[in-house]
């Protein structure tokens, strides 16, 4: 008896993709274009595939190839993996903090027009923040490293710009000679983090309409009340909580650093003309609810398309003692003197442990159990082009995955 082909979730964006994307309108980017082609044909016959055999058994079947496109729901799992494993080794035995630095919705329309430019500057104020004020003695006094990731959603997939930072609580002198920690529970001002914020990145947007860089603000004067208005309030910086240790760092990298807009284990139903899918409120009942959205198909395309990052910009970033130049001397020296061996046995224990699942997940994919016999493991043969493909199909009955 041949068995069933591997369970996928209920509901994928590819088939969003393959009934609603012809009812969006015209101006899309060839980038854009690209994801939705690239979403689509993943893991299908579209992209041809190769047969795996088992090692135990007589089973075959065949896989599709991925589209590894970096917005693609199916293929984040093993880049995941790859990158959690580089991090394991270069965690701190120290606190762990999480800040956030939100642009407000009035730079929405701009960001549009220019995701490069402004989330670039988005990048570049926040860690200019983190680094000045952390470097200040009113404040920690200290030289930091941090890792920065640009997400650029809503719950409900709108616009949404903004930059989470894993930041080790400590850092080195300004002469490398002592680790200086920040109090048990707090590292920096919010406040203080704010106001810095603010002003580094209006000066960024300065800066770069001034070499003409900004699509869209031709226009001086409405240029200057459209900072006037953003400067009038305080700007949406949160430091959540620290971290317990460095297995709960990698937990939450692992759920930020390869996410996309929406999940397939969000949608909830597709038809002809909608979609509905989950979403956490967070704005409304002083709480964390679930609801639920229904929109039209292509306004949910559309939405998910405001998310689509210019190609080749970087949205995992590092920074001052992480980034990449030299980070091993650093680390090296932050690690004696905080007196742990390099590299901190609980602390690649701990990691290990916490980017096990995902591990699991890549090596599934990579070499999964066979489902006829449960005790081999599929090896990949040959790559086949989708002609290829369909020849073998059309003469030899095999299972699909």
């Amino acid at each position: 008896m041949t068995p069933p082909p591997t369970r996928r979730p209920a509901l994928e964006l590819a088939e969003v993709v393959r009934r609603h994307a012809h009812r969006l309108d015209g101006g899309l980017s060839g980038e854009q274009r690209r994801i939705l082609r690239d979403i689509a044909a993943c893991r299908t016959a579209a992209l041809g595939g190769h047969v795996e055999a088992c090692d135990h058994c007589p089973y075959r079947r065949v896989a599709y190839n991925s589209c590894r496109n970096r917005h693609c729901p199916k293929c984040q799992a093993s880049a995941c993996a790859r990158w959690m494993a580089d991090r394991a080794e270069e965690l701190l035995p120290v606190e762990y903090f999480h800040v956030v630095f939100t642009l407000p919705d009035a730079f929405n329309a701009l960001a549009l027009a220019n995701r490069r430019v402004v989330y670039g500057a988005l990048f570049d104020a926040a860690a200019r923040t983190l680094l000045e004020v952390a470097a200040d003695p009113r404040h920690l006094g200290a030289r930091i490293g941090f890792i920065a990731i640009l997400h650029t959603w809503g719950q409900s997939l709108c616009l949404h710009p903004h930059v989470h930072c894993v930041v080790p609580g400590g850092g080195l002198s300004p002469d490398g000679t002592r680790w200086i920690s920040c109090r048990p529970g707090f590292f920096l001002p919010v406040r203080v983090l704010s106001r810095v914020f603010r002003g580094k990145f209006i000066d960024g947007l300065k800066r770069a309409r001034g070499r003409g860089k900004l699509v869209g603000a031709e226009d001086e004067r409405a240029f200057e009340q459209l900072l006037d208005a953003a400067v009038r309030h305080d700007w949406v910086v949160y430091a959540k909580p620290p971290f317990g240790g460095p297995e709960h760092v990698l937990k939450y990298l692992a759920r930020y650093t390869h996410r996309i807009a929406i999940s397939n284990r969000r949608l909830l139903a597709i038809d002809g003309r909608t979609v509905t899918f989950a979403y956490t409120d967070y704005a409304h009942g002083g709480g964390h609810r679930q609801r639920t959205m229904t929109l039209d198909g292509g306004e949910f395309l559309r939405r998910f398309l405001l998310h689509a990052v210019p190609s080749g910009f970087m949205r995992i970033r590092h920074f001052g003692l992480l980034a990449n130049r030299g980070r091993g001397e650093r680390l090296a020296r932050c690690r004696q003197l905080l007196g742990v061996t390099p590299p901190a046995e609980a602390t690649t224990a701990a990691a290990a442990a916490a980017s096990a699942p995902l591990a699991a997940a890549a090596a599934a994919d990579e070499r999964p159990c066979c489902p006829s016999c449960g005790r081999g493991r599929l090896i990949p043969g040959p790559r086949l082009s989708p002609v290829q493909l369909h020849r073998l199909l059309r003469t030899t009955r095999l299972d699909s995955s």
